[in-house]
């Protein structure tokens, strides 16, 4: 039998979110981190130097290296899209933002995918609202539209999406590849071939990015709801069709990252899973607010998911790509990146939520949402006003104890954007509280807008400060200063130095041999980390070097770099 179904929803509460205003939002997301910052420690700035690499033709692009050290992450799209755009746009912008431009584009692909994954799985059987007795029910096509603005605005809302999203790293691909995957096992059979096409993308982007075994089992998996998905008669047999392709390309997925030497197995031992509580910890922060909202959704929609008979898919289809990440979260590492894969997921669980909210769980929502951001824009204007006036000097005195030798420099551009930021946020807030909005949508509003808020902020006012503190420009800088003007141009030989180190000193513009290389002769500097001078093994290396400076990073105490001066024979 088919359970009764809790969405319903009425015709007025599925008004679609405006389109432009919905992309703007979308915008005012992507782009904040991706320019004008320089590359930040530590995936950002390798992935940079790698990708550089091969776009100056320095390495080989099946196996790329950096001086001869090999990536310590996996993967070898990342590195080749960024060397493509540093490519295709040598001339027009800088290589640092060249390299990042297809992580912008990625994250505007996944937030898309996302959306379109949403209205394909709204319109699944079983999914739809319920019709009403005397008419009045929302339509397929408009409960679909506002379900998807649900879901995307979930994502976007997702604290821990800001930070991973906007690096240049393998971790976006894998989103983008995901995501990639969940929009065309929820399109099938609705559309054949898009889907087809672009899942089997999403599966080579995975297995090229690192994760090769998550994509052969999210395949398979979505091979088989497909498979086993009620559908009309004439359609069942194009499904099972498409679920054959879908797991045959998983499997040719997985073959392709054997032969590029690209599958490794990174299970951690079982002592060193995730416990039970820090893998709480981690899903109360990074998946919020998505993760009460996807949990609600699994209890009311539970008689769905219980009935075997009938397998809905828009609840069968997150719960397999949430669940698989979940379970990459507890056995693999860093655990924050696994579960980063799983947000379009919990997002569409959050979205299936919306239509059956009450009033007071909406406002309990918009209550919260409007108390935290707004707290967290004047906790962030505070500290930056705080920084360039010295008033309140509490918050002042705290910067110059983390970073004690920053010196702020006014933007006009970056208040002016901060500044518009924060009276969009007071119209939504005044939009959103003007009257009972019914659009099912309208509790993800608030969440999401704050989101965008304060990344932005973050982007803008506090921008120097970030890039003092996470890029390696100061410390740069500084060993500049250490060195004699001749040094700027000269040879720089290093030993036990770290691939963001690496790539730092050469953005810098100094030529880099490593200390072991018979061209490292011909330099006449040495740089080290201190610990590595420390390790006896140093000895013999320092033979024949004289000290000259201790450079550390200002952010950073455990970061110094020795520099040495070649002793004449």
């Amino acid at each position: 039998m088919n359970f009764p179904n809790p969405a319903i929803v009425s015709q007025s509460a599925v008004r679609p979110l405006p389109r432009v205003l919905l992309l703007l939002l979308c915008l005012a997301y992507v782009l904040p981190g991706f320019i004008g910052r320089a590359p930040w420690k530590n995936l950002d700035i390798t992935t940079y130097g790698y990708s550089l690499a091969l776009a100056q033709g320095k390495t080989s692009w099946l196996s790329p290296t950096l001086l001869g050290l090999l990536p310590d992450t996996e993967g070898l799209l990342p590195y080749w899209l960024g060397a493509w755009s540093i490519q295709l746009f040598d001339g027009i912008f800088s290589p640092e933002l060249a390299s990042r431009l297809p992580f912008a584009a990625l994250l505007w692909l996944a937030l898309m995918a996302t959306w379109y994954a949403v209205y394909y799985l709204a319109r699944s059987p079983g999914a739809g609202p319920v019709a009403f007795a005397f008419g009045g029910e929302a339509s397929t096509t408009d409960y679909a539209r506002a379900m998807a603005d649900g879901g995307l605005l979930a994502l976007i809302a997702c604290l821990g999406l800001a930070q991973p999203s906007h690096e240049s790293s393998s971790y976006v691909v894998q989103l983008t590849g995901a995501a990639f995957v969940f929009f065309a096992a929820a399109c099938i059979p609705n559309r054949i071939a898009l889907p087809l096409c672009v899942g089997t993308l999403g599966l080579v982007m995975l297995a090229l990015s690192g994760a090769p075994t998550f994509s052969v089992l999210l395949g398979l998996g979505a091979a088989a709801i497909l498979a086993i998905t009620p559908v009309d008669a004439a359609q069942r047999r194009t499904t099972r069709w498409c679920a054959a392709v879908f797991a045959l390309a998983s499997v040719a997925a997985l073959a392709l990252a054997f032969a590029l030497h690209q599958w490794q197995w990174r299970v951690l031992p079982f002592e060193a899973f995730r416990s039970w509580h820090n893998l709480l910890e981690l899903l109360l922060w990074f998946v919020w607010p998505a993760w009460p909202l996807a949990v609600w959704s699994l209890w009311i929609w539970r008689r769905q998911i219980a009935d075997w008979r009938y397998v809905h898919r828009h609840l069968w289809l997150p719960m397999w790509f949430g669940g698989l990440a979940l379970i990459n979260t507890i056995i693999t590492a860093p655990a924050d990146r696994a579960l980063f894969i799983g947000l379009p997921a919990y997002a569409a669980l959050a979205a299936f939520a919306l239509p059956t909210f009450r009033r007071a769980m909406a406002a309990l929502i918009d209550w919260f949402t409007l108390l935290f951001f707004s707290a967290a824009a004047i906790t962030i204007w505070v500290i930056w006003l705080a920084v360039y006036t010295g008033i309140p000097a509490k918050p002042a005195a705290n910067v110059a104890r983390i970073a004690p030798l920053f010196v702020a420099q006014f933007s006009l551009i970056h208040f002016v954007v901060a500044l518009s930021a924060s009276l969009a946020w007071c119209a939504l807030v005044y939009w959103r509280a003007k009257r009972n909005r019914p659009e099912i949508w309208r509790s993800l509003v608030l969440p999401a807008g704050g989101t965008v808020l304060s990344w932005i902020l973050l982007m803008s006012i506090w921008m120097p400060m970030l890039d003092y503190g996470r890029s390696y420009t100061a410390q740069m800088q500084a060993v500049a200063k250490a060195l004699p003007p001749e040094a700027s141009q000269g040879c720089m030989a290093f030993a036990g130095m770290s691939r963001p180190q690496i790539v730092a000193m050469q953005i810098q513009g100094w030529t880099l041999a490593r200390a072991d290389d018979a061209s490292a002769s011909r330099c006449k500097w040495l740089a080290m980390p201190l610990e590595a001078v420390a390790a006896s093994p140093a000895a013999e290396l320092l033979n024949g070097w004289r000290q000259i400076a201790i450079v550390p990073r200002p952010t950073d105490k455990n970061a110094e770099i020795v520099l040495f001066q070649r002793v004449a024979d």
